[in-house]
């Protein structure tokens, strides 16, 4: 099944198979959506992600896919807590290979399920904004938006 959320960030495409999640596509036709999947727990969630009402994601995912090495670090993504940002480089530490930042960002690249797997927490040394498949312009909303609800929650 697949469905189309309109987000600050522009449309979404959403992939199902039996209810789990198992694509998200930036940029998304009208066209490419085939139903409408009102109330589908994905649409309401990613609604509250972008409302800020939502900071994790709780619908149930499958990463596809992928060599040995990209599903090691997309399981490294998904440990980013929300409103936070860690290196590539960090990334591929903590999988053993402090070299290969590189191949990070192309698996990060690669990460079927951007946003709800967030990638866009993945940044460069010093915290430069670079490589996103969503584009640059994108990754700074996402990240902007948690850092707003991340401080508005800390001063509440």
């Amino acid at each position: 099944m697949r469905l189309l959320i309109e987000t600050p960030i522009g449309p979404l495409g959403v992939e199902l198979d039996a209810g789990t999640v198992i694509g998200v596509r930036f940029g998304a036709s009208a066209a490419w959506a085939g139903d409408a999947g009102d109330g589908h727990r994905v649409l309401t969630e990613l609604a509250g992600y972008f409302a800020g009402t939502v900071t994790d994601f709780g619908v149930p995912i499958e990463l596809r896919g992928g060599s040995a090495f990209e599903r090691a670090v997309w399981g490294q993504i998904a440990l980013i807590p929300y409103g936070e940002m860690v290196t590539y480089g960090k990334i591929a530490t903590a999988l053993g290979d402090p070299g290969a930042a590189r191949a990070v960002g192309t698996a990060c690249n690669r990460n079927p399920i951007p946003v709800i797997v967030p990638c866009h927490r993945v940044v460069g040394a010093g915290g430069k904004l670079v490589g996103f498949g969503g584009g640059l312009p994108r990754k700074r909303q996402l990240l902007e938006l948690e850092a707003r609800v991340a401080l508005e929650r800390a001063w509440s």
